[in-house]
């Protein structure tokens, strides 16, 4: 039931983003209102996945897991009859607050029904291969439905997919809380909630205009207040929402850490790359979904197996290696041109899905694993928690610069390709003011042609930095991860000041 739960979660995450071209068509909507149809999604779950998670400790996580399933289905529900733009950003507000709950009480789940961890490893891979197949799935479901039916059918599959989870659960699963007095902490949700809002409200909306924008000015010193605000709420809590003495484990500080600047990198090149795919290579939606699923099938295969290495081989060689070769894969990404041909970026691909497979899994379990049984649930939600704001700000951040870059060049590659004058000086007027993509609307005539060929060069070298910034993130993720994760550390039992059965040394090779 984990594993059904967290596909869920995931489905609309890159079914979605493949589509957005077709529902800016379909709704008429304008690049700022496009970016929400994501982000819409994205914010609640980021915001809210602490609070989920303390919930499910307090009132029963079987109770949450429903109410998850139950909004991700109306929210697809939402979206499906969505005569508007603005009403499928509600739909996948409530699709986003689903996964919210989806994602910490799944875990939690997992830890409740397996408390050995050894053994634990196993059924984490599984739910990792379950958030992988949802993310694989996603573009080829999308794809093939596109060329068939509108673009709100995308929406269909995740509707039966919750109700018969649903169905499921109520005879499978039974109810289970964290042990001891936990109570809810409304102070440090709210506080929690502030920051990471206003947090992924600024970088969005800064990118999209500029960092100087007064509201985003606002936005941003609203997040650094929220953040001080939530340290402090949490220090004086009798009760936290997030235990900051977690952080006194290496492992879950080095697994937070790598979470939220890898998945930076990784989701912000991801959204570089589909646009790749689009605006440079003219590909159909599903034959980029083809090329995206090399990237997420290898970690779909291996999901199991990397669930069983990590009993021989110890999580502080297993995720740093998995991290230095997906920088590597990325800085041999940074050579495509328009022209690269499928088998040539497919290897490329591969190899970045299989230096995912070897963190993902580990990341995961080592986060669960490194603190008492009693604060499982705690632990998964401020794990998902860091990954979804790195998820969150990474295609804000990495497009802001693809597109800063684009711009900035496209004036000497208008210039290369013999394009000078008023048409240069307007097709730069609609970079500028309208983004890279509209210039790829523009009838030009004759000159149309040298255009698009000189937006392409541009664009390649906004993907080139990207993918130059997203494989240094990733270096730096590998280099927490080899600091804090070569420590011993101490045992989850003294991270809570008690005892915990089973406890042993975190990084010592047995999963934890």
């Amino acid at each position: 039931m984990a594993c059904v739960g967290v596909f869920v979660a995931y489905l609309p995450v890159t079914s979605v983003s493949v589509s957005l071209p077709a529902i800016q068509r379909a709704l008429d909507a304008s690049t700022s209102q496009l970016s929400w149809v994501s982000d819409a999604f994205v914010l609640p779950m980021a915001a809210l996945i602490l609070t989920a998670g303390v919930f499910g400790d307090v009132h029963g996580r079987k109770k949450v897991y429903q109410a998850g399933l139950a909004l991700s289905g109306l929210g697809a529900l939402v979206a499906l009859c969505a005569p508007s733009v603005e009403v499928l950003w509600i739909g996948q507000a409530l699709a986003g607050l689903g996964a919210a709950a989806l994602l910490p009480t799944t875990l939690a789940l997992i830890s409740h029904a397996v408390p050995d961890p050894r053994e634990r490893g196993k059924f984490i891979g599984l739910w990792a291969t379950s958030l992988m197949a949802a993310l694989a799935l996603g573009p080829v479901i999308s794809g093939t439905l596109l060329g068939h039916v509108a673009w709100r059918w995308i929406f269909l599959l995740p509707i039966p997919a919750a109700l018969l989870a649903m169905a499921c659960a109520a005879k499978l699963l039974t109810d289970s809380r964290a042990p001891g007095s936990r109570r809810l902490d409304r102070p440090g949700q709210f506080t929690a909630a502030l920051a990471i809002t206003a947090l992924v409200y600024g970088i969005i909306e800064g990118g999209a205009t500029s960092f100087t924008d007064p509201a985003v000015m606002v936005a941003l010193s609203t997040a650094v207040v929220g953040a001080v605000a939530f340290v402090l709420v949490e220090r004086a809590s009798s009760s936290p929402m997030l235990d900051l003495t977690l952080f006194r484990s290496p492992a879950f500080t080095a697994t937070t850490l790598i979470a939220m600047i890898s998945f930076l990198g990784l989701i912000g090149f991801f959204f570089a790359l589909s646009l790749y795919f689009g605006m440079v290579q003219q590909l159909s939606t599903l034959d980029a979904a083809w090329r995206l699923l090399m990237v997420t099938m290898v970690p779909l295969v291996l999901g199991a197996p990397v669930g069983r290495l990590m009993h021989r081989v110890s999580p502080r060689l297993l995720i740093p290696g998995g991290l230095l070769v997906t920088s590597a894969a990325l800085l041999s990404l940074t050579d495509i041109d328009a022209d690269t041909s499928f088998g040539s970026l497919a290897w490329r691909l591969a190899l970045l899905g299989f230096g995912l497979a070897f963190v993902i899994t580990p990341m995961t379990a080592t986060a669960v694993s490194a603190v008492p049984f009693q604060q499982a649930g705690m632990a998964a939600a401020g794990n998902n928690a860091f990954r979804q704001v790195g998820g969150a700000l990474g295609p804000a951040i990495l497009g802001a610069l693809l597109s800063t870059r684009a711009v900035d060049a496209l004036p000497g590659h208008l210039a290369d390709a013999g394009v000078t004058g008023r048409t240069a000086q307007q097709v730069t007027a609609v970079a500028e003011h309208d983004g890279i993509g509209a210039v790829g609307g523009l009838d030009l005539g004759a000159d149309t042609p040298r255009v698009l060929g000189a937006l392409s060069e541009a664009f390649l070298d906004g993907l080139h930095l990207c993918l130059v910034v997203a494989a240094v993130l990733t270096l730096l993720a590998a280099a927490v991860g080899a600091l804090l994760l070569r420590r011993p550390g101490r045992t989850a039992s003294v991270v809570a000041g008690g005892s915990a059965p089973s406890a042993v040394p975190v990084g010592s090779g047995t999963g934890e």
